[in-house]
């Protein structure tokens, strides 16, 4: 199997654990019955790290997955850049 670590999966997973917390807040602040600006506030920077990681990760393929080596990287770049 290829290994497809690259250096920015430390910064992704970062992000993504960050996520992960605000998304642990936001449910703990509806259970709390927190006002709805609160909430809303953390779901946007669960929304926020998400798009961020997401960005890292296609931008970090598109540099260095895509090659003309097998003829699928116009495929590949199709595929990757549905989720932008």
């Amino acid at each position: 199997m290829t290994d497809l670590t690259h250096e920015s999966h430390p910064q992704i997973t970062a992000r993504l654990k960050r996520a992960h917390g605000h998304l642990a807040k936001v449910i703990a602040m509806l259970e709390d019955h927190a006002p709805c600006s609160d909430v809303a506030q953390q779901l946007f920077a669960v929304e926020k790290a998400i798009t961020n990681a997401k960005r890292v990760l296609i931008h970090d393929h598109i540099d260095h997955c895509l090659t003309s080596e097998d003829g699928s990287a116009i495929e590949d770049f199709k595929t990757i850049t549905k989720y932008l």
